[in-house]
């Protein structure tokens, strides 16, 4: 099917409904990313053609003023209603005439893959969200200093020494973690990981927590290690800036040093991918109203984002 341009206001605002895939850049907040995408909205849609003034009843009476202009203001006034007109009543399109949520919060110092559902796109998100599908992070941890909030704003409080840490042990500590936290999602579900109930179990679908307020660490592999740097790709679902800094932290101390999180940036939301995230740069109109249908062909593709069945665990006490 062959696109069309609109250049009318109107009906591209009725078609303004979907999710929209951000890139987040880091040290903004998702506050501000929401509040300029939806001012760029409403810019690139003022910047259109928009309906013309109402007209007033014909049979309206009109008042004078005794004075030759009367007859230039009767006519003027008797075709249009000038308190409609956009120089006297504002913009048409203003941000309260949007709405916009996010799918899942980032932390200020966390950037990538940030989605928002847009008007009636807002119900998309909110399943998404119920859903809880896996994110997938790429976090750089910087050996020999920790800070003391983990992030690398803040205050340097140890230095230690990291010559004795090489990839190996890195990639060893992380699968050690992974199968740990495997093992506790078990638990959690009062199952025996070497039985068939566990195995049956994990046939039906990926085990999620009952709650918001437990994240799950699914994978953990190192996939860079340059002294001092390393980087990890982590899959975890309910995950927090802070559970994720304190992550490297304590790795760290497992491998007897410190480290802190230098960079944390999130690459994969489901099957929502940091390729197709739309940058700053093309935060406008056109960019917008792109990816929005860009979104929907994944959604189209990919059902189970929207409805599908989940293995729950327990709530955590």
């Amino acid at each position: 099917m062959a696109l069309t341009k609109v250049y009318d206001a109107a009906t591209v605002f009725k078609h303004l409904n979907g999710i929209l895939n951000v890139y987040k850049p880091a040290g903004m907040k998702v506050k501000h990313v929401r509040n300029a995408i939806i001012g760029n909205i409403c810019k690139g849609l003022n910047e259109m053609e928009q309906r013309e003034p109402r007209k007033l009843p014909e049979d309206r009476p009109l008042l004078g003023t005794g004075t030759a202009a009367d007859h230039v203001l009767h006519n003027i006034a008797s075709q249009t209603d000038l308190s409609d007109h956009v120089l006297s009543a504002g913009p048409r399109y203003l941000p309260r005439d949007l709405i916009c949520t996010t799918v899942s919060s980032l932390g200020e110092h966390t950037s990538g893959v940030l989605l928002l559902g847009i008007n009636r796109g807002t119900g998309q998100s909110i399943s998404i969200r119920k859903n809880r599908p896996v994110r997938v992070y790429h976090i750089t941890g910087r050996l020999g200093s920790a800070t003391e909030t983990h992030l690398p704003d803040s205050r340097v409080t140890v230095r230690s020494n990291h010559r004795h840490v090489s990839a190996d042990r890195i990639s060893g500590l992380a699968s050690s973690m992974q199968a740990s936290h495997q093992r506790k999602m078990f638990e959690l579900c009062g199952v025996d990981l070497q039985t068939q109930e566990a195995y049956e179990l994990a046939c039906k679908g990926l085990l999620r927590p009952a709650d918001d307020s437990q994240p799950v660490v699914y994978g953990i592999k190192l996939i860079q290690f340059e002294r001092p740097h390393f980087t990890l790709e982590v899959h975890a679902i309910n995950e927090t800036q802070e559970y994720l800094a304190m992550l490297i932290n304590d790795m760290a101390l497992e491998l007897r040093t410190v480290a802190h999180c230098s960079q944390l940036r999130c690459v994969r939301h489901a099957h929502f991918d940091v390729r197709d995230s739309l940058l700053r740069h093309a935060w406008h109109l056109p960019g917008i109203v792109k990816n929005l249908r860009q979104q929907r062909d994944i959604l189209r593709a990919h059902p189970q984002l929207l409805r599908q069945p989940r293995v729950e665990l327990q709530a955590a006490q």
